[in-house]
């Protein structure tokens, strides 16, 4: 370690007394915090640079302790959102491997964990199984299920054996206000008075607290620590340091633990189905400036099918999930309706396109991406049953989809009695002819029927197929727009009518002082 390094930046932590003096410093902070009770410690780790740095000080922190004071449990956690972009992905797998047996080795308390979303908040299970529009600002959807919900679901479960949890992030403030750590010189009343000043409450998750460790730490001090100070559980710093190059971007996307956290749609290290952003700078330049990066092409063109939402009113269904048809816009003749979930049809297609680009990535990346899942069997078998038992869809279209693009037969699990299927569905929908919204409702009313079939008690069903019924009452998308704001306009006419009505008698029964004064003065002539 250069015990001198220091950052030509004004701003950097390590400006006046130099690197190694800084990080002797945190290191002694982390010892105090981790000796001055038993809560258990929960450290986000995402494989970028700014969590890479705090691991690495807490690593390097508690390997200075005698043996038997680390007693207490460092669980290191980094969510994989089913979709990360893969070299982060397996550069995290990899580092995971390699902390596991480092751990082991030097006798560290430290454990890693690989937190993922339920299946039914995956991605792919959302957008194609229940045609969710894809990621913006105005519905971002995606990240309380992807990463809100698997972090915070193992920290309550750490604080609910415990009783507390303390949660380390790499967290940095945009311009840092220097702060001295003389903590060696301090009273120790002072130094428990510091201690409980670096510690945050969490709102969010009660019975736990918030340290970060590094957050008056520059880019070019995290980068400068991690380049000068080896990798304690035998990870390379420089292949970090390969990943951020000729990139547009310098962050990371963070432990995710609640909805302020900003969103990550700007960092290398986020989803690459990312639309949140207009364009995934990060990627196209890895693309652009690394030709060993280039087989990952086929997902930045289906990132950007993804986020063209110039094709939104083709693909998205004029009714919402519900089957109202809502309007928006402030003029009674310019309301327009409010975009539903994708159509079957759309669903259907962002399926091959996934199958597709899954098999390309396969064909063209390096032997470690050869069997790369960018949509999992569990997560096909989910959207397989959305399809069948909440879209009303028997055709059963998603097998048969599946092995013409792959080529492979889709693993049919045993479903429940189904009198209905594909032969139905065509038989159907030659009954109904044209009529493509009749065929739609026709199909559902028969499938609720389906799922009611051999009930001893059918209660509920009245009530799904009026449901139903209310859904399909429109023709079509104009008759739809039509009806709506004839209604809207109705509904405005009434409430300006009661307004009216109101004003009118709140003046004939409650007359104003002035109204009142004039009627005095009038008597009194």
């Amino acid at each position: 370690m250069a015990g001198r390094a220091a950052s030509k930046n004004e701003n950097s932590a390590f400006a006046e007394h130099g690197m190694g003096q800084a990080v002797k410093v945190i290191c002694e902070e982390i010892r105090e915090l981790y000796q001055w009770d038993q809560i258990p410690w929960v450290v986000g780790y995402s494989g970028g640079k700014d969590s890479s740095a705090v691991l690495q000080l807490i690593w390097l922190a508690l390997r200075d302790l005698p043996e038997e004071q680390r007693i207490k449990p460092v669980h290191v956690i980094s969510t994989d959102t089913l979709v990360e972009q893969p070299m982060v992905a397996a550069w995290v797998d990899a580092s995971h491997a390699k902390m596991r047996k480092a751990a082991a080795e030097q006798g560290l308390p430290v454990t890693p964990h690989k937190l993922t979303p339920a299946v039914q908040d995956a991605f792919w299970v959302n957008l194609i199984g229940k045609g969710y529009p894809a990621p913006r600002h105005s519905f971002r959807w995606c990240t309380s299920r992807m990463k809100i919900n698997p972090s915070n679901n193992f920290i309550r479960n750490v604080i609910r054996e415990n009783g507390e949890a303390l949660l380390v992030l790499g967290t940095r403030k945009a311009e840092s206000q220097l702060r001295g750590r003389q903590m060696a010189s301090q009273e120790k009343q002072s130094r428990r008075a510091f201690m409980n000043e670096r510690l945050t409450l969490n709102s969010n998750l009660p019975n736990s607290r918030i340290y970060t460790p590094i957050e008056d730490w520059t880019n070019d001090d995290v980068w400068l620590f991690l380049m000068q100070v080896k990798n304690p559980w035998d990870h390379t710093n420089k292949s970090l340091l390969g990943m951020y190059q000729g990139a547009s971007t310098d962050g990371e996307c963070p432990l995710v633990v609640d909805s302020t956290t900003p969103s990550c749609g700007n960092s290398r290290f986020g989803c690459w189905v990312c639309t949140v952003v207009d364009k995934d700078r990060s990627m196209e330049a890895m693309i652009k400036n690394d030709d060993e990066k280039v087989w990952m092409t086929p997902l930045l063109e289906l990132r950007n099918e993804l986020g063209d939402f110039s094709q939104e009113t083709s693909r998205r269904d004029y009714r919402r999930m519900s089957g109202r048809v809502d309007l928006f816009g402030k003029d009674e003749d310019n309301l327009a309706i409010i975009r539903g979930p994708y159509t079957k049809k759309a669903r259907e297609f962002w399926l091959r396109r996934v199958l597709e680009t899954q098999t390309q990535v396969r064909q063209l990346g390096p032997e470690e991406f050869r069997d790369l899942e960018l949509i999992s069997m569990p997560e096909l078998q989910e959207i397989r049953n959305l399809w069948l038992y909440e879209k009303h869809e028997f055709d059963d279209s998603l097998p048969t989809i599946y092995q013409e693009v792959t080529g492979q037969p889709f693993p049919k699990p045993t479903l429940d009695d189904n009198p209905l299927g594909a032969a139905d569905w065509q038989l159907l929908r030659e009954v109904c002819g044209e009529d493509e919204e009749f065929f739609e409702l026709q199909a559902s009313l028969l499938d609720i029927e389906r799922a009611f079939c051999g009930m001893t008690r059918r209660a509920g069903i009245y009530e799904k197929l009026e449901e139903r019924l209310k859904s399909g009452q429109f023709e079509n998308e104009q008759a739809a727009l039509q009806i709506r704001r004839d209604e809207e306009r109705r509904r405005r006419d009434a409430e300006e009518i009661e307004s009216t009505s109101a004003l009118v008698q709140l003046v004939t029964t409650k007359p104003t002082t002035m109204q009142r004064a004039l009627f005095e003065e009038c008597e009194s002539d």
